[in-house]
């Protein structure tokens, strides 16, 4: 949080404060001081607090009255109530009224203390950062929504009086649907702009769950929460620093660990707010729940993890690793769908994994249309005279072939040799005509990988 997060605490007794002041000078929050309730609500009408602790207690304006006080006027603002006289009346009165987060009794305890004010801050700082996204969400859509009127305007002119009616229907549901994926790319290029290209998996990850719940027949509602699970799953990485999205999950420990087991929650929390997206958002929260029950945040077991983010699982495991998010080595596609075999009944329903496999197998959703005339040939399938259709790249961007190169069987030789350096898989695009160009010596079989 960096001290973004401010905590105002308001007692009559100055040793009291003096002794909270000392307990809390480490903490990682601005901490600030009040000797009565008047001062307090001075220093919020000038300051922001995101965390008012106030004794109950004291001369002219009691704890649960400011309390209530400030309920109203700051109502975002987390409010806990310091005791030395736990009266039955007065906790009800704070609750109803002032709407308690917590109460700590006097004499404390230091590190109740010190736990409850961490959780309220952090609390206040995911407010905080959900109230700044949604304003983010809502200027885009506002500034789109302007943008379609126009367009919209532009083509009504254009239409005749018999087909208006139809048209202004259909403007209803076009400018609904569209409000909803708008708000679904703009928090997906949140996290995709900070990442390079290799490692944005939203578009992969949505069609191969697409693929998978239309050939199951699930209904179009249905599909569209996946599909919007899947462009937002990340969500909750928002926060991190380039460094921590770099680094394999794998790696984590200690703090970094405990982070990244937050983000599922996370990014459902900055998804709650929007109505239309909230299916997606309980997916989201699941979606690194284990078929064992040891997965995270809740722990769920086997059947009691909903469908959906047993298939989102399944897919963001089978793309990351490939992609090196998972561990520090990217898995050729075929060692990913493997993985996905040997740690189901662990890891993923066992079940839905098989049909998952056949799936990619069989269909491929999660590789791009190849376009007539071309096919697509491993290194080991090539063959001295073949025409590259299309630029081949290394995983990091180096460029090993051109369009338009003749293939000989010194290139050939080359490209297995830095595929088996690089530990890469290579798939060079091939013109289908050219097949039958090639030379009659290169009819035996292409050099082989060791």
């Amino acid at each position: 949080m960096a001290k973004e997060v401010t905590v105002l605490i308001v007692d009559d007794e100055p040793h009291v404060l003096s002794s909270l002041q000392r307990l809390l000078r480490q903490e990682d929050y601005q901490l600030l001081l009040a000797n009565s309730a008047a001062e307090a609500l001075q220093i919020m009408e000038e300051t922001l607090v995101d965390v008012l602790v106030s004794d109950s207690r004291m001369p002219e304006v009691d704890g649960t009255t400011l309390l209530t006080r400030v309920q109203k006027k700051w109502p975002r603002c987390i409010r806990i109530l310091l005791t030395g006289y736990p009266d039955i009346d007065d906790l009800i009165k704070s609750v109803n009224e002032g709407h308690l987060y917590r109460f700590i009794q006097k004499p404390w305890d230091d590190d109740e203390v010190r736990l409850v004010l961490r959780q309220a801050t952090r609390l206040a700082f995911s407010e905080r950062e959900r109230i700044r996204l949604t304003k983010l969400i809502q200027t885009r859509n506002k500034k789109l929504s302007e943008v379609n009127q126009q367009l919209e305007a532009s083509v009504t002119k254009r239409t005749n009086a018999l087909r208006k009616a139809i048209h202004l229907r259909d403007r209803a549901y076009k400018k609904l649907e569209k409000s909803y994926h708008n708000s679904t790319e703009v928090f997906a290029a949140l996290i995709n702009q900070r990442l390079p290209k290799t490692r944005q998996t939203n578009d992969k990850i949505s069609a191969l769950v697409k693929a998978y719940a239309e050939q199951a027949g699930w209904d179009a509602k249905r599909v569209n929460d996946l599909s919007m699970a899947a462009a937002l799953y990340n969500l909750g990485k928002v926060t991190w620093t380039d460094d921590l999205l770099m680094t394999p999950s794998d790696n984590f420990r200690g703090k970094d660990r405990d982070k990244y087991r937050e983000y599922p929650e996370l990014g459902e929390s900055l998804l709650l707010s929007l109505e239309p997206l909230q299916r997606a958002a309980y997916f989201i929260r699941h979606h690194q729940e284990r078929w064992d029950g040891r997965g995270f945040p809740d722990q769920l077991e086997g059947g009691d993890i909903p469908e959906e983010s047993r298939l989102l699982k399944l897919a963001i495991d089978y793309i990351e690793l490939q992609r090196g998010i998972i561990l520090d080595r990217m898995m050729n596609r075929d060692d990913a769908l493997n993985n996905l075999g040997i740690y189901a009944d662990r890891v993923y329903d066992p079940e839905m994994s098989a049909r998952f496999i056949e799936l990619v197998h069989d269909k491929a959703p999660d590789l791009e249309p190849l376009p007539e005339g071309v096919i697509l040939c491993r290194l080991k399938q090539l063959k001295t005279g073949m025409l590259v259709k299309r630029n081949l790249l290394t995983d990091s961007g180096f460029l090993l072939l051109t369009e338009g190169t003749v293939l000989t069987t010194g290139m050939i030789e080359k490209l297995m040799g830095f595929e088996r350096t690089r530990r890469e898989h290579y798939h060079v695009l091939i013109d289908v005509s050219s097949q039958d160009k090639v030379a009659p010596d290169s009819e035996s079989e292409p050099p082989q990988e060791d």
